[in-house]
C-alpha cells in the first residue's frame, strides 16, 4: 500500500508520539509539536509563521517523486514508497536554528543523505549538489509573487551533503512531515541556518558549479 499523510514504518511508531522526554546534544528538551507546527518560516504559503500552517491545509504531498539527477552514473526517479523500502528511517534529535535568532529542538526523522547519493553514483565531475523544491503557484499562495524568484533552490558542496549528520527527513515525532514542515520530505543540515534546510524536494541534481540559490 502506498505511503501517505498517516503512514510511516511500523518501527517509527510511537506509543504516544508528542509524549518524548528526549533532549538535544545541549540538554535542552524537545519543543511540543504544536509548537513545532504552527511557528515556521515557508515563504511559499506565508511571510507571516503564525499563518503558515493555515495556508499549507490545501497543499496536497502524496502521491511524490523525487528526481536525482545531474553528474550521476545512476539517475534515479523515486516515490516515497522506494525511498522507504531503501531507506531505512531513523530518529535524529537535531536543533533547527534560524538565522532570525530562534532555535527549536525536534525530533526528526529520516534517513542520510549519503545513503541516497551513493546509490545515484556520482562521477568524478560532481562537486556540489543542488535542492530544488516544489513548484506549485495553485496550492502555495506565496510562489504567485514575483517579487521572489521560484522554486525555491539550496546548495551543498558534495562533501556537506555526504556528511553522516545530513538528512533527508520524511517526518517528526515518528508522524510523516505536516504540510508546515516540508512534507512529503525535505532536507536536514543541522550545523547550518534552517534556511538551508529546504523542504518539499522534487529534485536533487549533482553539478561541478557552485548552485546559485534562493537567497
Amino acid at each position: 500500500a502506498a505511503l501517505g499523510p498517516d503512514v510511516l514504518p511500523e518501527a517509527l511508531a510511537y506509543a504516544d508520539p508528542y509524549a518524548s522526554t528526549d533532549a538535544d546534544e545541549l540538554g535542552d528538551p524537545l519543543n511540543k509539536f504544536q509548537e513545532i507546527t504552527n511557528y515556521n518560516n515557508y515563504y511559499e504559503f506565508s511571510t507571516n509563521k503564525e499563518s503558515v500552517a493555515g495556508e499549507a491545509e490545501g497543499f496536497n504531498p502524496y502521491p511524490w517523486q523525487v528526481e536525482v539527477t545531474g553528474l550521476v552514473n545512476n539517475p534515479m526517479t523515486l516515490d516515497l514508497d522506494d525511498l522507504y523500502k531503501r531507506y531505512p528511517q531513523e530518529e535524529r534529535i537535531y536543533r533547527l536554528r534560524c538565522v532570525e535568532a530562534w532555535s527549536m529542538v525536534i525530533p526528526w526523522v529520516g534517513f542520510p543523505i549519503s545513503a541516497l547519493l551513493k546509490d545515484a553514483d556520482p562521477t568524478s565531475a560532481a562537486q556540489y549538489v543542488s535542492f530544488v523544491t516544489v513548484l506549485r503557484p495553485d496550492e502555495m499562495r506565496g510562489q504567485r509573487s514575483s517579487i521572489l524568484e521560484w522554486p525555491y533552490q539550496e546548495g551543498l558542496r558534495l562533501d556537506e551533503a555526504m556528511h553522516p549528520l545530513a538528512i533527508l527527513a520524511t517526518g517528526m515525532y515518528g508522524k510523516p512531515l505536516t504540510n508546515q514542515q516540508g512534507a512529503p520530505i525535505r532536507l536536514i543540515v543541522p550545523w547550518k541556518y534552517g534556511f538551508k534546510s529546504a523542504k518539499a524536494l522534487v529534485k536533487i541534481a549533482l553539478q561541478a558549479d557552485q548552485p546559485v540559490t534562493f537567497w
